[in-house]
């Protein structure tokens, strides 16, 4: 049987966070997933980037098991020297003592500033079943108060933290973001083939609804072709309202060139016909055109409000982010994650 993870050779020496995973010792295995500890220094960094919405950001884990064929944030793992795109899906870091790190760095945060979990991978991913670190975290805020918090997931297995999650809303503002691409089981399934299914997910937005926390769905990443029809669009609205989501957000695709080393051949595979069309559009940029993104915007704005829901969540207005850069990054805050 051929080794799972190559050995590594020799090169230059490694430094910084590549340094810190090759010492990262290994905590459990599932099929084809490696778990390993990540020694971090910190658990909260500092988004300086104007695109964004969102000041902090907190990802408890390096890499996602989800395996999304557009997760943009494959190349996170590059910065470890981890070069294969599948490497994002099969090694799983879990990062070290974040709730006693989180509790010195919530120091840093100022009034007006807002804080994103799962901006790069899914904090309920499965590794979180196992290890528990985005509940440490969430326990943390739990202390604190005042604070503006929002977190993306695809995982039903949010419910779990229900009443913690009841308890931070309390005493800080907490928005909670369902990423639903698509109502289509088999779609999904080959998009995001390792996530809960679609009607899993809007039952957790229903369910954490009606227990009086703050939930929405997003609509992140739309993918031209494929789940942009405006009736596919329509029905995950509608979905959404059925489910009692209290706002709806969309996105077009954000394609970084190392995301595309996975997506295109899935393309090639799955979708033909469609791989002329992607070439084209995204062959010297990640995003697509302002019109694309005005056209889905206003898609999804006319059916939020034929279905009586709102168009974007406001967690982050305080950032005074212009909405054609919200919608556009928007998928930087799924986790996609």
């Amino acid at each position: 049987m051929p080794k799972l993870f190559p050995d590594i050779g020799t090169g230059p020496p490694l430094v910084g966070i590549a340094l810190i995973a090759a010492q990262g010792k290994a905590l459990d295995q599932g099929h084809e997933v490696e778990y390993l500890t990540l020694a971090n220094r910190s658990v909260l960094a500092r988004c300086v980037s104007s695109r964004v919405p969102f000041s902090w950001m907190i990802n408890p884990y390096r890499g996602c098991e989800f395996g999304c064929k557009y997760c943009y944030a494959r190349y996170t793992h590059e910065f470890m020297e981890l070069r294969d795109g599948m490497d994002f899906e099969r090694r799983i870091y879990v990062k070290q003592h974040t709730a006693w790190l989180l509790r010195q760095e919530l120091k840093r945060v100022r009034n007006g500033q807002s804080i994103a979990i799962g901006t790069a991978t899914d904090p309920y991913q499965p590794a979180e079943r196992k290890f528990g670190i985005t509940r440490s975290i969430m326990e943390e805020f739990a202390r604190h108060e005042g604070l503006t918090i929002g977190l993306v997931t695809k995982s039903d297995l949010i419910l779990r933290d229900l009443n913690l999650l009841l308890a931070v809303s309390g005493k800080n503002r907490l928005s909670i973001h369902i990423t639903v691409t698509t109502l289509n089981t088999n779609l999904a399934r080959v998009l995001e083939p390792r996530a809960p299914r679609p009607d899993l997910r809007l039952k957790a937005v229903q369910k954490l609804v009606e227990a009086g926390v703050r939930t929405g769905v997003n609509c992140v990443p739309v993918l031209p072709g494929i789940t942009d029809d405006p009736s596919d669009l329509e029905s995950v609205v509608r979905a959404a309202a059925a489910a009692k989501a209290m706002f709806v957000a969309a996105g077009p695709l954000f394609l970084k060139p190392c995301s595309a080393k996975i997506f295109l051949p899935f393309l090639k595979e799955n979708f033909p016909d469609l791989v002329p069309l992607y070439q084209e559009r995204y062959s010297d940029r990640a995003f697509l055109p302002v019109e694309y993104r005005r056209r889905i915007s206003t898609l999804v704005k006319k059916y939020c409000v034929k279905h009586g829901i709102g168009m974007h969540d406001e967690t982050f207005k305080s950032q005074a982010v212009p909405e054609r850069h919200l919608l556009q990054q928007l998928n930087l805050f799924a986790a996609g994650k």
